[in-house]
């Protein structure tokens, strides 16, 4: 994970194309980890989209489904993400003993356990505001990622509100990597959008 600069995430709600067209971009871009996030559709259809979306990531790309541990298994993913209120880490490690398992943290507190517990790595949520998810919660700001840092010796992933703008401030603060989702697949160009981000996180570890 202390190798990923983006962390890409899918929304079929946000995308002008398609999930699968947006991982192609992504790939294509360069980025090494790609989050398939769906929440509505039908169970069949994930399973389809996520193996076109492996294929894809095939040797070039680690893909990890997000909350969903039978999509993960049916399609044999990298690895899932959950949230504090999805399937508990410990029931998710005995199912997939192999795979990533990345946890979404809102406090110092949820980070020492999530360390604890043994999660590879630590989404920080919301640095920014954020409309992708409704429930995210109000805006941590970039001091979030500051304190886990100190606390945990976890890779971190700075999610929520990420744009061009701010991520440089999210690297700066320690994140390991920034995960966006609506400053990327609402453009017109998905591909040249993951190369901007790419670039400004890697000129920042530079600095």
């Amino acid at each position: 994970m202390k190798d990923i600069d983006l962390y890409f995430i899918t929304d079929s709600k946000l995308t002008r194309k398609s999930v699968v067209e947006d991982a192609k971009a992504a790939v294509k871009a360069g980025v090494k980890i790609i989050q398939y996030r769906e929440k509505d559709s039908p169970t069949l259809e994930m399973i389809k989209e996520a193996e076109q979306i492996k294929e894809i990531c095939k040797g070039k790309a680690s893909l990890i489904i997000n909350d969903r541990i039978d999509i993960a298994l049916a399609v044999d993913a990298d690895g899932v993400h959950l949230g504090q209120d999805d399937m508990p880490y410990e029931i998710a490690r005995k199912l997939l003993p192999n795979k990533i398992i990345g946890l979404t943290v809102h406090n110092i507190d949820e980070a020492k356990h999530a360390k604890d517990i043994g999660a590879d790595y630590l989404g920080v949520s919301p640095i920014f505001a954020t409309s992708t998810k409704l429930d995210a919660g109000k805006p941590a700001g970039l001091t979030l990622i500051q304190d886990i840092k100190k606390a945990v010796n976890l890779p971190l992933v700075g999610i929520g509100g990420i744009d061009l703008n701010n991520v440089s401030s999210v690297i700066k603060a320690g994140a390991d990597s920034a995960a966006v989702i609506s400053a990327i697949i609402t453009k017109d160009n998905v591909q040249s959008e993951c190369e901007k981000f790419i670039r400004i996180i890697k000129d920042t570890r530079k600095r």
